[in-house]
């Protein structure tokens, strides 16, 4: 090891985002750990304030600034590390890297990069130098030429012919890459993707090849070897965090495997890559050919699953090799046996799933491709590929069983036509469509014609089919044991076998127990049983006839995870995880966790006594807890997903531990707490019980328009909506009412113009313990995890605040909470009313408890242990800074969607930062999600007049601040007006020789203000295509007027220069 590093810097990733999300949070905490076993001082600069890694147990100092070359530069002066680790927060932190280095500001510095040196990372991220690189080894990639403007674009394209493949330099997750099969779409995707690169790469199109990636690991003294291989069961053109992946691959022939190693080892040396890299493969079926399509020098999301896959931990072992250990000197920190050299072997199938959230915007695109716009991933854990599939297909949670047998028949198309369409031209719902390709009478040659999906999957996909109509011919009637058996076998659940049997899932599980069929638990051990494991790294099979560990015997807590990361319920819950673990091993528990996400932190081998890879479901959790038999369940954690078990769990015999099941119903089923709130004289929204659309209109007349429809059990406002007329009612009912036809939909009015405000808190027994409330920049009508959270609230009076206590303290009685609880209210003038209360942990408990520096998930996890607690006596209104959480929202990857908020979710990630004031923390803020100062050119189109008279003040800033103005034919008549010096930007309709489109197109922008007149319209209007246009051109957006005006006064009052680096420890 290099001996004169004591102190190092890391970067992270900033907001999770569509293709640089939590893998990220696990990769950086795993370095840190690596450091700090070194003795290492580790300074982590990373504005995201709900992740594990910014927490205060983890790095020495922790900076919630932007990742960005000037802050960064700003903490090296202050801190002055021996060096820097650029390759474990993403594309984020490794531009940021190549920035720092381009200024000089290491070298100014004297700041050593460790592990791969910048010289090897821009050969890998300069498509050109790339590809010039591999030339010299004589090993192939596809034929390509690097372009820097469109007209070059065009050529090169017409020179390779069509199709051809684009795709950007330093650039992630496949960002503005896609096939382009003529002029028009080169010319259309390249001037989009020129506002986020200076260079494109246009290559052969290799239609159909299959997609291969090995994981590579290397030393400074060249020792190296692969980790994992795994494969895309999508052919080449679709994006490999688009892709379902299987680990290890199942369809290469032994000679193309070790063909394919001995390439990546002669790549990754030739390159002189030092650490963990990724190698992708684009391998040709019929005649073994391949090429290399890229290799990633840092950590990718691959790795993170490459990690939880195989047991070995990529980033611990890549951050030790980038302080100078070579591979011979570390040991495998799973087996404990074994050295970091040994390659992994596996004894089980690994298959990922992305999760797409593409139905929660209006207008997208649902077509699935070169660019990434997956949410998040699921990774199941199987003796066979069939178990594994069905199992991950469950963990998605969109309302799937499995493969076959679901309702609402995800992936039926109403004609062969439809059904073509779907296998050839891919959306998120294909692996759906092909049992019923199979069912119509279509040949796995056929479908592999149409999907290029190699045979063997199909296969497997053909013997589900095959078992599903064996068991349907013993509908009604008793299932043979022997059958029951092949079907758990192949991954089938007890809802499917209901489905099938016309039966209920209670009675199925009944009959299987007297069969006396259970999943074995067997552990993840790396070197497929041949040296004793250490690990209590899990996973169920019915593949198995023993158990690999001993069971149940300890005193144990189960802890359910929060499943895959989607749009509402992200790594803030993972963070709620991990310290309940924490804290139940703490007390002297065994910490049991159960989950199935591969990008986070809870599911690393060292974080729990007994981590669960698999499914939270009912059947799953009774399964373990019937084995395990723990003290009970926590099921505040997790978010909404585990929230949902509290009623079935109970319904079991198993032991909810915390607000016990029947109160959760009562505050998660609407009619039952609107009712509660009215018997206890609480004030809130009128309301109503839906039973018929004409029922809803009459209410809506009563109260006026605009009214809120919101179904039962949900999150992230999942089919909510604000209507505003009687066809929107309609529209919004038939999304409602599918979703919860069990619980009821209420409609209430809604309030436009009043402040929203949060309380997240913590009881025991009924009595509050510890809370802090914040409060929303924007008003009422942005989803709370879309919105501006500040905290302490700045524009809230005292006697609200009072308000609000006071009715949390009945509702908390009330309800005999014991645990974490959120509640929402909305408030005007000085009435306060309640819009709803979470009996879980919320998305906002990491940003308020490191705000206010107490965990309050610790203080609950005690809670619900039964501890005694003393009530809190410090008041987070005496902190003399401010907090500010601001959304990131991943539009630019989501094509054609509406980038405007409302009631249901939208932001992927989130950053919290503080400054001594409110207008440094939303700037400090602002800058971690992309916005840009000082504003040169802002573009104004403010909506209705309220609007315009409302953004004056604020005009008048911009205009002291010399910016240059445009504004659309109304916003520019009313400036003009009132002295305001605007440019005209016209509509597209009006006859002016450039319209606003051209406008934006034409001049760099720093920000576009454009206000949406009414809440949810779908149409084409011209505000949709201003909005559009901003985002695919990478220009800043604020569609909400009370943060544009909060943002234009702090980018006035607060100069860049005063935004102060100051590290977290340090307020």
């Amino acid at each position: 090891m290099e001996q004169n590093i004591s102190k190092v810097i890391i970067l992270g990733s900033a907001a999770l985002k569509i293709g640089e999300a939590g893998e990220f949070d696990y990769s950086g905490s795993q370095a840190i750990k690596a450091l700090k076993q070194e003795g290492i001082y580790t300074v982590l600069v990373n504005p995201n304030i709900a992740t594990i890694q910014t927490s205060d147990h983890l790095a020495d100092k922790v900076y919630l600034l932007p990742v960005t070359p000037d802050f960064i530069e700003g903490v090296i002066k202050k801190e002055k590390p021996d060096g820097i680790l650029l390759s474990f927060g993403g594309q984020t932190a490794l531009n940021c890297g190549l920035e720092l280095d381009k200024q000089g500001v290491l070298e100014k510095y004297n700041v050593k990069v460790l592990g791969t040196p910048i010289s090897v990372i821009q050969a890998t991220e300069d498509r050109q130098t790339f590809i010039e690189k591999l030339n010299e080894i004589d090993v192939l990639v596809p034929e390509s030429r690097a372009a820097e403007s469109v007209e070059s674009a065009l050529e090169t394209a017409n020179e390779l012919g069509y199709p051809v493949m684009i795709r950007l330099a330093f650039a992630l997750g496949g960002l503005g890459s896609g096939v382009c099969w003529n002029d028009d779409e080169v010319t259309e995707l390249a001037s989009k993707a020129f506002s986020y690169t200076k260079q494109l790469l246009i290559e052969e199109y290799l239609k159909g090849w299959k997609e291969v990636e090995y994981e590579v690991v290397r030393d400074s003294y060249d020792n190296c070897i692969t980790v994992c291989n795994m494969e895309n069961f999508d052919p080449l053109g679709i994006h490999t965090g688009e892709s379902i992946v299987i680990a290890p691959s199942q369809t290469l022939t032994n000679s193309e495997y070790h063909h394919l190693r001995e390439i990546a080892i002669k790549t990754v040396r030739h390159l002189g890559i030092i650490g963990e890299c990724n190698i992708q493969y684009a391998l040709d079926p019929n005649s073994a050919e391949y090429r290399v399509i890229e290799v990633n020098a840092r950590l990718s999301r691959s790795s993170a699953l490459a990690s939880k896959a195989t047991g070995y931990p990529l980033a611990f072992i890549a951050a030790k090799l980038g302080l100078g250990y070579s591979l011979t000197e570390l040991k495998n920190s799973i087996t404990l046996s074994t050295m970091a050299c040994f390659e992994p072997a596996l004894d089980y199938v690994v298959v990922k799933i992305p999760r797409w959230d593409l139905k929660k915007f209006k207008k997208v695109s649902t077509e699935i491709g070169s660019s990434m716009k997956s949410v998040g991933e699921v990774m199941s854990i199987g003796k066979t590929f069939q178990e594994a599939l069905q199992k991950a297909l469950r963990m998605l949670d969109i309302g799937a069983w499995g493969v076959v047998c679901n309702p609402d028949e995800i992936g039926l198309k109403p004609d062969r036509e439809a059904m073509l369409q779907e296998l050839t031209f891919p959306t998120d719902e294909r692996v759906f469509s092909i049992p019923y390709a199979l069912k119509d009478g279509m040949s796995v040659a056929e479908i592999h014609e149409h999907t290029r999906i190699d045979p063997w999957f199909l296969h497997k996909i053909a013997n589900i089919v095959r078992v599903e109509q064996l068991i349907s011919e013993y509908s009604g009637g008793n299932c043979p044991r022997h059958i029951l058996d092949e079907a758990k076998r192949v991954g089938f659940s007890d809802p499917q076998l209901a489905t099938l049997l016309d039966s209920t899932e209670r009675i199925i599980r009944k009959m299987r127990l007297n069969y006396g069929l259970r999943p074995y638990v067997k552990q993840i051990d790396t070197l497929a049983g041949e040296y004793p494991a250490q690990t209590n790294y899990l996973y169920l099979t019915y593949n198995a006839s023993e158990d690999d560990i001993k069971l149940g015997d300890a005193s144990s807590v189960i802890v359910l995870g929060s499943g895959t990361y989607r749009i509402g319920s992200s790594v803030e819950f993972d963070w709620c995880c991990v310290n309940a673990v924490k804290t139940v091993k703490n007390e002297n528990f065994r910490s049991i966790l159960i989950n199935y996400n591969p990008e986070t932190v809870s599911t690393d081998y060292d974080e729990v006594d007994r981590l669960y890879f698999d499914e939270i479901r009912l059947e799953t959790v009774m399964d373990i807890y019937e084995m395990e038999k723990p003290e009970g369940v926590i099921i505040s954690m997790g978010g909404q997903v585990s929230n949902n078990l509290a009623l079935p769990l109970e319904r079991l015999g198993a032991k909810i531990l915390g607000t016990n099941a029947t109160q959760i119903d009562r505050a998660e089923d609407r009619h039952k707490f609107s009712s509660m709130l009215d018997s206890l004289g609480i004030d809130q929204p009128e309301w109503s019980e839906l039973t018929s659309k004409q029922e809803a209109k009459a209410f809506a007349h009563k109260v006026s328009y605009p009214v809120l429809v919101r179904p039962s059990y949900v999150l992230s406002g999942a089919a909510m909506g604000v209507a505003t007329s009687d066809e929107e009612i309609d529209m919004f009912l038939d999304k409602a009412i599918k979703l919860s036809e069990d619980h009821p939909v209420v409609i209430s009015k809604f309030l436009s113009n009043s402040k929203e405000i949060e309380l997240d808190a913590v009881a025991q027994n009924g009595d509050i313990i510890n809370f802090a409330i914040s409060e929303h920049v924007e008003n009422a009508g942005v989803h709370s995890g879309d919105a501006t959270l500040v905290l302490p609230p700045q524009r809230t009076y005292l006697e609200t605040i009072r308000r609000v206590k006071q009715i949390a303290n009945k509702i908390a009685h009330n309800l005999a909470i014991t645990g974490p609880f959120n509640i929402q209210f909305i408030a005007k003038g000085n009435s306060v009313k309640v819009i709803e209360c979470n009996l879980r942990a919320s998305r906002s408990f990491p940003f308020v408890s490191k705000v206010i520096k107490q965990n309050l998930i610790e203080t609950a996890t005690k809670a619900i242990l039964g501890r005694p607690l003393p009530s809190n006596g410090s008041s987070f209104m005496e902190l003399e800074y401010v907090g500010v959480k601001a959304s990131h929202f991943s539009f630019t990857r989501l094509l054609g969607a509406d980038p405007t908020l409302g009631v249901e979710m939208a932001s992927t990630g989130e950053v919290g930062c503080l400054g001594d004031d409110f207008h440094e923390a939303l700037l400090k803020a602002m800058k971690s999600v992309g916005f840009k100062f000082p504003l040169q050119t802002v573009l104004l189109s403010t909506g209705p007049l309220e609007n315009k008279v409302n953004f004056i003040d604020s005009a008048k800033l911009l205009q002291k601040m010399n910016t240059t103005l445009y504004a659309t034919t109304g916003t520019y008549n009313f400036m003009k007006e009132n002295g305001i010096d605007v440019r005209l930007a016209s509509w597209p309709d009006e006859d002016e020789a450039s319209n606003v489109l051209d406008i934006l197109t034409e001049n760099p922008f720093d920000l576009v203000i454009n206000i949406p007149k009414n809440f949810q319209k779908e149409e084409l209007t011209f505000g949709y295509q201003i909005r559009r246009k901003a985002v695919d051109h990478a220009i800043p957006l604020i569609t909400n007027i009370q943060l544009a005006k909060r943002f234009v006064e702090a980018v006035y009052w607060k100069p860049e220069s005063d935004l102060k680096i100051k590290a977290w420890q340090d307020y």
